[in-house]
């Protein structure tokens, strides 16, 4: 990977004094500090990093790279100190290109996808593609690390230093594209500044995450940094063009010179016409540069089609054929935990699980799965404890809406009362039967389906556990889904 040390300069540092010290190793938190570490001293929401300067260098670190501020706060250590300073007007940006250079390789083609929703799938159906076309490919974001290389993440998209060690892994592991979700924490904190992209694509945008963004227009601006900013000016933008917002994005886009490729049902370079929908997915009609395509999707969800066409706008915007990625749509699977299959009964209704976690998430999922239902939709909701206690009859009201049926169970009751957040779902869903128990709600749910029935579990999506007090115990709705239907299916001894 890396060489074992690396003189200062070489990570584009230049430090105070001219001192050019030999570095082992980076760090953001002071208790991984080894000897003749970097140590990286962020402002932070509640305190500062340079607070943690003073044991940083007791822990051997020979260079401190900082702002202003926190070069002040630890003044009277850093003058006693032999390390290195390098003061940064915007130590983020700076220390995400020294990892870059530090462990030195990414795989040879990347992308990045940034919006409010859908970036988990189109980044998993880019790095489908890929593969389909015989590349060694990976996605990263909310689900790990995925693909031909896997590895745990702890965010969406992760902190520059364990961000450039996995893409460098991922390189030495033979992988020759990766795709990236860019959350909106990950641009604004500069974590993507020194990852090389061919291309990045915009989904959508809706209002989200104004617990950490002051504003609306804060939040959108940092989304169009992946344009404005990460992306460089020979790259190409793939935006879909249906979003308001994306026009704006496609704006920022044309400013920079980049190359544009629009998505969308509405005079987009890649055109979704039409869409016909059944039981197990979709056919689709669509367009691209004068020509005619057609391709059945074994997907859940009209918006799907929105987000495997982004996703091969982005195969294409990184040197794709485009006959090629059309010809293999057809293989592209259901991202884990989004609409996904979990279980059919042998009268043919379906279990499906989704990630839907918030009122909006859970409305737009059953209305997408609405055209491929013949019977009864039936919706399992919850809420989690600790959190947002607002919106707790909003999920109720939104399965009450939007379904035929509805049971309201458990979800995350972290440390609260879990009766008392399940009746406040069930303010909004006063018809709907409930059961405290998860696994029981699904056994029930499940027994409940008809022929051309569909039920949705909403919620907790890929998760494998449910975290009750200070427990996570083990639990996953794809597979509650499946025990279900082989007990009553006659499928278990």
């Amino acid at each position: 990977m890396s060489a074992p040390t690396r003189p200062l300069h070489e990570l584009g540092l230049t430090a105070a004094g001219g001192k050019d010290p030999e570095i082992t190793g980076l760090a953001v938190d002071s208790r991984l500090v080894k000897d003749g570490f970097l140590f990286v001293a962020l402002p932070g929401t509640r305190v500062h990093g340079g607070e943690f300067i003073q044991y940083a260098l007791r822990m051997g670190a020979s260079a401190i790279l900082t702002d202003a501020e926190g070069a002040d706060i630890a003044k009277a250590e850093l003058a006693t100190s032999d390390a290195a300073l390098v003061i940064a007007e915007d130590p983020r940006q700076t220390l995400a290109y020294s990892a870059a250079l530090w462990f030195g390789e990414q795989p040879g083609v990347m992308a990045a996808v940034t919006g409010t929703n859908g970036k988990t799938s189109v980044s998993t159906f880019l790095r489908m593609i890929w593969q389909e076309l015989g590349l060694s490919a990976i996605n990263l974001g909310t689900t790990g690390v995925e693909g031909d290389f896997q590895a745990p993440l702890n965010h969406t998209t992760p902190e520059p230093i364990t961000l450039h060690r996995t893409l460098a892994d991922a390189a030495q592991a033979g992988v020759e594209c990766a795709a990236m979700e860019a959350s909106s924490h990950g641009l604004a904190q500069r974590r993507l500044d020194g990852v090389q992209l061919r291309a990045a694509g915009f989904t959508n945008f809706t209002q989200d995450h104004l617990d950490y963004h002051e504003t609306f227009e804060d939040y959108f601006d940092a989304k169009a940094g992946l344009f404005a900013r990460v992306l460089p000016e020979d790259g190409v933008a793939v935006i879909n063009i249906d979003d308001p917002r994306g026009v704006d994005m496609a704006a920022i886009a044309r400013a920079r010179g980049q190359e544009l490729i629009t998505v969308g049902r509405d005079g987009a370079d890649l055109l979704l016409e039409a869409q016909r929908f059944d039981a197990t997915g979709q056919d689709i009609r669509f367009s691209f540069r004068g020509k005619t395509y057609m391709t059945r999707l074994n997907l859940i969800g009209g918006f799907q089609a929105e987000n495997v066409l982004l996703a091969a706008g982005l195969a294409i915007a990184c040197g794709a054929e485009p006959e090629r990625v059309f010809e293999v749509l057809h293989e592209l699977q259901t991202v884990r935990g989004r609409m996904q299959l979990a279980a059919t009964r042998e009268n043919g209704a379906a279990v499906f699980v989704d990630y839907a976690h918030t009122p909006d998430a859970v409305e737009t999922a059953l209305q997408a799965m609405r055209p491929h239902v013949m019977g009864r939709l039936i919706a399992i909701v919850g809420a989690g404890g600790d959190r947002d206690a607002g919106k707790r009859p909003l999920m109720g009201q939104a399965a009450a809406q939007n379904a035929d049926v509805v049971f309201v169970t458990d979800d995350n009751p972290r440390s609260e009362d879990p009766a008392v957040i399940r009746r406040a779902v069930m303010n909004g869903a006063p018809d709907a039967t409930e059961v405290g128990d998860r696994a029981e709600a699904i056994l029930r749910a499940v027994d409940a389906l008809q022929p051309g029935d569909a039920l949705m579990i909403a919620g907790k999506g890929h998760e494998t556990g449910q975290i009750v007090g200070d427990d996570i115990l083990p639990f996953d709705d794809c597979e509650q889904a499946s025990v279900a239907v082989a007990a009553l299916d006659g499928g278990m001894a």
